[in-house]
């Protein structure tokens, strides 16, 4: 379509950079193939990162990994800025000099 889109992530390996590479590599595809991603950009995202977790957690288990991630990612979809975040990873955005708080971490004393 002729909808403007564009998409950020960072991911924050733990106990090693496999969980953290291997999202790098497959959400952002998830998110390109899911069937909401015109509609509904913020159901595509959250369902890609579970996808992504799944994908993820099998291939651990096959090949014996121990690492995970944190990770947030950003989508522009025309002037819509979605957020979606797993663990304590955290965005900022920066509004005419101001801090807009977009997100709560997820931090384990928190329900």
């Amino acid at each position: 379509d002729d909808t403007d889109r564009a998409y950020f992530a960072v991911f924050d390996g733990h106990g090693g950079v496999d969980a953290a590479n291997y999202s790098a590599t497959h959400l952002h595809v998830n998110v390109g193939l899911h069937e909401e991603i015109v509609k509904n950009p913020a159901e595509a995202l959250k369902c890609s990162f579970q996808k992504t977790d799944e994908m993820f957690l099998f291939k651990a288990k096959r090949e014996k990994l121990r690492s995970g991630t944190t990770g947030v990612s950003a989508l522009i979809v025309g002037s819509q800025l979605h957020i979606a975040w797993l663990g304590d990873s955290q965005v900022m955005l920066v509004q005419q000099g101001k801090a807009v708080t977009l997100m709560e971490p997820h931090k384990p004393e928190r329900e």
